[in-house]
């Protein structure tokens, strides 16, 4: 993108805002090559920057996220603290500096802020995406104008500090339930929802389905509306025949009847691949491994003696400490909605150094 994009940027955000009508007008782009420099941009931040790649969403624009946090922080005004008090043409350097040990993520999203603000801001990392860092390292540097790195601090940073938070929580969990695979849930931040997934990925932990178009999960809701399992299974079949949709489906069982019923039915719905064991956990601090599984356990075993040949999935009461006693029962996956519904940011700080003329 040439400089001068990037300067329309650098004024909307760090000095005056557009009437709304002319902001929507810069942020979809005026050219089809605005529109292509845009994507060309997003496809750098899935390569270059991402050990592993931005999950896919149809409406999700990485760009448009970290615009829309922009605005948000710099209101009708801007920075009125930055402009009031930095000279124009200040340049400055800002190290990155874990304040605490973790998983790094969300370095490409980072990046994706000194872009908008201003692209000619210098930008090198020292860790990526996935790496494990400790308390007080360099992870890397921005240098230019002071302005510039001030307007982009605190947005870039609470992006990278949610998404190491949950890539640290992602990887411990990961470790710890070995064998099984952890997944993710749908209990994200509005908004930032493909940047958690994202960052779960990073962790080393897997994403459950990304929303409520690309895998059908009949739940307990959707079977007490449907009038059981039966019938919400054999309205599921019917609805993705008719549309040509080819989606997998997971259904829930809470009770022992109820895996025996989904062993009965599945065999007659072959888009049926995993069961959810709901709240088949019970967390007792008193016990080995923190929790008695022992309905999850048992809840196997049926599934095993029938033959059953569906993935499994233990969702309820998953926690670091009783990740080991879950996995130890064979269950394939383990889900897991405090991973993004309750994070704790990875304490990362941005420290300015003037440059010296």
């Amino acid at each position: 993108m040439a400089a001068a994009a990037a300067c329309v940027g650098v004024e909307r955000v760090a000095a005056r805002r557009p009437r709304a009508g002319a902001q929507r007008t810069r942020a979809a782009g005026r050219t089809p090559g605005r529109r292509r420099a845009a994507a060309r941009a997003q496809a750098m931040v899935t390569t270059a920057d991402a050990a592993v790649a931005i999950p896919a969403h149809p409406t999700f624009d990485l760009s448009a996220c970290v615009r829309a946090a922009l605005d948000e922080d710099a209101g009708d005004l801007g920075d009125v603290t930055t402009l009031s008090t930095i000279p124009e043409g200040r340049r400055a350097r800002a190290r990155f500096l874990a304040k605490d040990d973790g998983t790094l993520a969300g370095v490409g999203v980072a990046n994706e802020v000194a872009r908008l603000v201003d692209d000619r801001l210098e930008v090198s990392w020292s860790a990526r995406d996935g790496d494990r860092v400790s308390k007080g390292q360099v992870l890397g540097e921005w240098e230019g104008s002071a302005r510039s790195i001030l307007v982009a601090e605190r947005v870039a940073l609470n992006f990278l500090q949610r998404m190491s938070g949950i890539a640290s929580a992602a990887s411990a969990l990961a470790e710890r339930a070995a064998p099984a695979v952890v997944l993710d849930t749908r209990k994200t931040a509005p908004g930032l929802r493909v940047l958690d997934k994202w960052a779960v990925e990073i962790g080393g932990a897997k994403n459950h389905r990304i929303g409520l178009f690309d895998y059908l999960m009949i739940k307990d809701n959707h079977i007490a509306a449907a009038g059981g399992i039966r019938e919400a299974l054999s309205n599921a079949d019917a609805y993705l025949s008719e549309r040509g949709l080819d989606l997998l489906i997971e259904v829930e069982a809470r009770t022992m009847e109820e895996v025996d019923e989904v062993i009965a039915l599945y065999k007659d719905h072959p888009r049926v691949s995993r069961v959810m064991l709901d709240n088949m956990v019970v967390r007792d601090p008193s016990l080995p491994g923190g929790a008695d599984v022992s309905l999850l356990a048992a809840a196997l075993e049926r599934l095993r003696d029938a033959g059953c040949t569906l993935e499994t999935e233990a969702s309820g009461n998953v926690t670091l400490e009783t990740a080991a006693a879950i996995g130890a029962t064979g269950v394939d996956f383990m889900s897991v909605g405090a991973l993004t519904h309750s994070v704790a940011a990875l304490d990362i700080s941005l420290n300015v150094v003037l440059e010296e003329d």
